[in-house]
């Protein structure tokens, strides 16, 4: 199996991050209420009809304030003291008593290190609506967080939801933290195709707003996908991963989850590693004797004699340290004379009217070796409209023709028309083309 570099090393870091984050915040005693100040002294007016409804009523005051002394306690009994807290809930009608019920649940449950009772009172504190706007966001997180160590995930979803729906933020938490970690919710139930949608859901909005896409999102979601090879997101995340982000690094991981999630034979394989080579995603040993091998050094000379001269150059294959690599070498640079003198021949045969497909076929493959992509072209068309082509492969590499002549909108259209397991190749070439400027289409070889 082929190494997958930097998704492999970082698409995991937002969610440790994003989890320490969340968890700390959540850790903190939060101030309480007493009940010496104005709102509760309001009901004490005797005029009640002229005075604001208290905040507090005084059955509640009366059964909170025990409790709250006891928790003062230098070691309080959170346990033993439980069911007198949860007794408040039915007690707490107006917003500031569910909002002081909740806090006092929360910060027992930090004392009494449960977590259930944490929840709660993070759950009624954010329904009582009394949080700030700052904090609203803050405390979704956390009860989701809470809500995730108790597995109880549909719940852990829905808080994560809101707070991303308030726009939360703050130091190390961004929005693709959160919804890194709403993926990673469906992912802990087992649902991956779920945690796929929330990233792909993202990656859509983000670009119908013309904004970019943090890169973490396609990392996240090509790791995802590749761990539990699920297709054909994989693929999916892997080529808009590379169309955004073109690093060599990128395309190297987008082109071996390619690669090792399939069994190509040797033409397909062929001009999978030719995206390779061009994207400079070739680096070890194995990539380039499998190119070796996929071109035939009989069939293909001139593109054997440059791939072997690529890896002795970047030192992944040494001269003379490996022996086939050698023959074939020795082979190669003893049939690239003929091979190119034999190509006027070639080409008076191919473009014969009596020409068979086999041989206008081999002038397209001749001709493509060498760069000659103009020429590569016309053959490959003509070869198109001949009974038994193998449709697939000449869109293909006609598709590959077009972009060496910097056709980028042809070359698209041709590779779109790709299907069968061919298509994965094509569709990673779409993705190269689509970073290539456009150039003037002469009838000379440009390079791919």
């Amino acid at each position: 199996m082929n190494n997958l570099s930097s998704f492999r090393r970082s698409a995991g870091l937002a969610r440790q991050i994003g989890f320490a984050v969340a968890l700390a915040s959540g850790t903190a005693l939060l101030a309480v209420p007493g009940f010496t100040g104005a709102a509760y002294a309001q009901k004490k007016k005797k005029d009640e009809q002229e005075a604001p409804k208290a905040a507090y009523t005084e059955a509640f005051v009366k059964a909170y304030q025990p409790i709250e002394t006891a928790l003062k306690a230098p070691t309080p009994d959170v346990a033993a003291l439980k069911p007198q807290i949860l007794a408040l809930i039915p007690l707490a009608n107006t917003p500031d008593e569910k909002s002081a019920t909740g806090a006092m649940m929360y910060n027992s449950g930090i004392i009494g290190k449960d977590p259930a009772l944490q929840l709660q009172g993070a759950d009624l504190m954010i329904s009582s609506g009394k949080l700030p706007s700052e904090e609203a966001g803050r405390f979704n997180v956390v009860a989701s967080q809470l809500a995730a160590q108790l597995k109880q995930y549909e719940k852990a979803r829905a808080y994560l939801q809101t707070a991303i729906d308030l726009k939360y933020t703050a130091q190390g938490v961004t929005p693709t933290d959160l919804h890194i970690n709403l993926a990673d919710l469906y992912l802990s139930e087992g649902r991956s195709v779920d945690g796929l949608k929330v990233l792909s859901d993202v990656i859509a909005a983000r670009k119908a707003e013309g904004a970019p896409v943090d890169q973490r999102i396609y990392q996240r979601g090509v790791k995802l996908a590749y761990d539990d090879q699920i297709v054909p997101q994989v693929y999916e995340f892997s080529r808009n991963w590379v169309a955004d982000f073109p690093t060599t690094d990128n395309w190297r991981d987008a082109i071996n989850i390619t690669r090792n999630l399939n069994d190509f034979d040797a033409p397909v394989m062929l001009d999978l590693l030719r995206l390779g080579k061009q994207v400079g995603a070739l680096k070890e040993k194995n990539d380039y004797i499998t190119y070796i091998e996929s071109a035939d050094t009989r069939r293909l000379p001139a593109e054997v004699k440059a791939v072997i001269d690529e890896a002795n150059a970047k030192g992944v294959i040494p001269k003379g340290s490996d022996s086939w690599v050698e023959e074939q070498a020795k082979m190669a640079n003893g049939l690239v004379a003929e091979d190119r003198t034999a190509l006027p021949v070639l080409e008076r045969d191919a473009n014969a009217p009596t020409a068979q497909l086999r041989t206008v076929l081999a002038a397209g493959e001749a001709f493509l070796s060498h760069s000659e992509y103009a020429k590569a072209a016309v053959f490959y068309q003509k070869a198109l409209g001949m009974p038994g082509a193998d449709r697939n492969l000449l869109h293909t590499r006609l598709g590959i023709a077009q972009i060496g002549l910097g056709q980028i909108d042809a070359a698209r259209e041709t590779l779109g028309k790709v299907e069968g397991p061919r298509a994965l190749v094509a569709q990673l070439w779409a993705a190269y083309a689509g970073q290539k400027a456009p150039v003037a289409t002469g009838g000379a070889a440009t390079g791919i």
